[in-house]
């Protein structure tokens, strides 16, 4: 009976080690529509000199691009062949900041209800309503091959007599072997031109379009290469998939949910329209290259950043699953420090030296990020900060919250 009692209460006492030892899950505080709570930084055990120090060195590192983005784009982007843009543009303002610990708002600067281009952020959002389809059945599997989605496309262009060719944007040999996998991780050397864009012309390599052209396409999966074309071609199948505006299906799905303000837009270009189910319907862009793209302030992107530090689930109610969470999170073999499209990982310390390995980014040109730090219930947007900055930047947040 002794030997009973006393095994019972070693093992008591080594699950009451092994739970202190877990990281704690409590809910956590989702903020309303409309409002967001404000805790003082010590209030919750922060450190208010470091953190403003942090601000300091956001303010002190702001890109020395020009404020006006359709001049940025030229400059950052104008030697390229098909430089030109084709999407809105806009003027940015302040470098600005929104920090977010335990769910509760303990720093701002800048002007954070400002709506500004986010650039390549707009990919994060364009993977999540890729991955509401899988969640909803619309897609089977990320493993399927896309080309079975996608029947022919009509271009809508009123204005063109006789009209468009139809769009078969996964016909060719090449295309039709490429999955969703391959297309949401950039490895799928897709080919083609798409609203007037040829894939080889987004940040192209070497110098011989001849060369460029008729190259042997590479193995799908096998070589990682960053390109707004083929992303773009990603939003025209899920669009496809969704038969509806993918901004209508993120509005419904995603940003209602999480109480994201009603001033947020996602853009396409000016000659990215189709006929689907006989109305015009744009095909919105995955980022900013030749403008367009998402719009947003750093509100709206801080709710975001929470709900990917939740694992896709806000206040009870899973919007992302956990699968699909975790396949974002999942390093690309051809590119470790990338995910889903634009889920960037820390993988190995590669990305952010300073930052744990289970940290990740959201990150567009600007430099706009949504830093998301489960280890440390800590979600940071930070704009318009140099690239080389971002891990300065991340080092000075930490050793607040340290």
């Amino acid at each position: 009976m002794k030997r009973i009692l006393f095994l019972s209460l070693l093992l008591c006492s080594a699950f009451t080690v092994f739970a202190q030892s877990r990281p704690s899950k409590t809910a956590g505080y989702f903020p309303p529509r409309g409002e967001w709570e404000h805790r003082a930084p010590a209030q919750l055990g922060l450190d208010t000199a470091q953190l403003q120090a942090a601000i300091r060195f956001a303010q002190e590192n702001e890109s020395k691009y020009p404020r006006n983005l359709e001049l940025t784009q030229a400059i950052q982007f104008g030697k390229e062949p098909y430089s030109a843009g084709i999407g809105p543009f806009s003027n940015r303002g302040d470098a600005t900041g929104v920090i977010v610990y335990k769910g509760y708002i303990v720093a701002e600067w800048g002007e954070p209800f400002r709506v500004d281009i986010t650039n390549s952020v707009t990919k994060s959002f364009l993977s999540s309503v890729v991955g509401v389809a899988v969640d909803q059945g619309l897609i089977r599997s990320v493993h399927d091959t896309v080309a079975p989605y996608i029947p022919p496309i009509e271009v809508y262009d009123p204005l063109t007599p006789g009209g468009h060719p139809m769009l078969y944007p996964f016909a060719s040999a090449h295309n039709r072997s490429l999955t969703w996998d391959v297309m949401l991780r950039q490895t799928s050397d897709w080919e083609g031109t798409l609203w007037g864009k040829p894939d080889w012309a987004d940040r192209p390599a070497g110098n011989d379009p001849e060369e460029w052209l008729h190259r042997k396409r590479n193995t799908p999966g096998s070589v990682w290469k960053y390109n707004d074309v083929r992303v773009n071609a990603l939003a025209l199948a899920a669009t496809c998939v969704w038969r509806q505006p993918l901004p209508q299906v993120l509005k419904t799905r995603i940003m209602d949910p999480i109480g994201a303000s009603n001033t947020w837009r996602w853009y396409g270009y000016r000659n990215a329209w189709i006929v689907l189910d006989g109305a015009p319907v744009q095909s919105v862009s995955g980022g900013g290259h030749w403008g367009g793209g998402m719009f947003i302030n750093a509100y709206d992107m801080a709710r975001f950043g929470l709900l990917t530090l939740h694992r896709g689930k806000w206040n009870g109610r899973q919007l992302l699953s956990e699968q699909w969470v975790q396949q974002a999170l999942t390093p690309t073999p051809a590119h470790p420090t990338y995910g889903y499209m634009n889920w960037f990982l820390n993988t190995d310390h590669q990305l952010l030296p300073n930052a744990p390995v289970t940290a990740f980014v959201h990150i567009g040109n600007g430099t706009n990020m949504v830093y998301v730090d489960p280890e440390h219930e800590l979600v940071a947007v930070v704009r318009w900060l140099e690239y080389k900055a971002m891990d300065g930047m991340v080092k000075q947040l930490l050793q607040a919250v340290r």
